[in-house]
């Protein structure tokens, strides 16, 4: 009787399985976390009344206060493009009114050649993107926001239109000067202007509830508006780093404007293609705002 082989020796067991790595999502940016869940305070009046009373002391007693402001929805920026957000943000503004999402302004402005990540470093293109998008009369401003250049800003905004601004932002996304390396874009919507006493009266400018100094610009501004008396003069301005409005003295928003030279040596070298003017972030930005106006205006 022949022998029965012997069984073959089990297979050795299976290597344990690598653990697999959690899926890291991307993470958040501090200003996107400070947002999440938050909504903006929304209302022509409503946030500037908050701002104003928190910095009551530091308005001057002898003048005339006037604000005029006309609301614009905050959106939180992705990546970098607070340029594009800003444009959003100031379309809202412009009669007919054309809701777009940020994608589709994004996508423009790939397909133009005006941006490669949503940067956008040329006022000049930045005013083309938006006669594109929006349909609206633009003007750009060149030579600075002060001098004869400050009552054309001043108009805009009493009259209740956008202006688009690049400028320098600080870390509280204040304006700064940084020579460019920290350049942004905002959207002013509204100013307050310090006028010489007796400039305006409440029977066209009636006064806050709440805050008896400060005179409303309430629905059409009124040509009795004396810009010229103003001898302070503060901006409303959002951008997409925040849902909430803040207040510049236009001086310092001006300086910041003026002084954008070159782009973050640091982010120029990392490696990333952006679109820039031959003449760089100087001759794209400095001195440079975008004023958006409807069609019908």
């Amino acid at each position: 009787m022949s022998e029965v082989p012997p069984l073959p020796p089990p297979p050795p067991p299976p290597a344990p399985a690598m653990a697999l790595a959690p899926s890291v999502p991307s993470k958040k940016k501090l200003y996107q976390a400070i947002a999440e869940g938050k909504a903006p305070v929304e209302g022509d009046f409503e946030e500037a009344r908050l701002l104003l009373t928190k910095r009551e002391s530091s308005f001057r007693k002898d003048l005339q206060w006037v604000l005029c402001n006309k609301y614009v929805p905050s959106l939180i920026q992705d990546g970098p493009k607070c340029g594009l957000v800003a444009l959003w943000m100031a379309t809202h503004l412009l009669k007919p009114v054309k809701t777009m999402s940020v994608e589709k302004v994004l996508q423009t402005a790939l397909e133009k050649g005006y941006t490669a990540q949503g940067e956008m470093f040329s006022a000049d293109d930045m005013a083309l993107l938006a006669e594109e998008v929006c349909g609206c009369r633009v003007q750009r401003l060149s030579g600075g926001m002060m001098g004869g250049n400050a009552a054309l800003v001043l108009k805009h905004l009493t009259e209740g239109w956008p202006i688009l601004i690049p400028y320098d932002e600080d870390f509280n996304h204040e304006p700064c000067l940084r020579q460019g390396h920290k350049a942004h874009w905002a959207v002013a919507s509204g100013v307050l202007l310090g006028l010489v006493q007796g400039s305006v009266t409440s029977k066209l400018f009636p006064t806050d509830p709440t805050l008896p100094w400060l005179h409303l610009s309430e629905g059409s501004v009124p040509a009795e508006l004396p810009l010229d008396a103003a001898e302070e003069v503060y901006i409303l301005a959002k951008q997409g780093k925040s849902l909430r409005y803040q207040l510049w003295k236009l001086e310092t928003v001006a300086q910041s404007n003026a002084q954008l030279k070159e782009m973050d040596p640091q982010r120029a070298s990392d490696g990333t293609h952006y679109v820039l003017p031959p003449g760089g972030v100087e001759e794209g930005l400095a001195g440079q705002v975008v004023l958006l106006y409807s069609q019908t205006n």
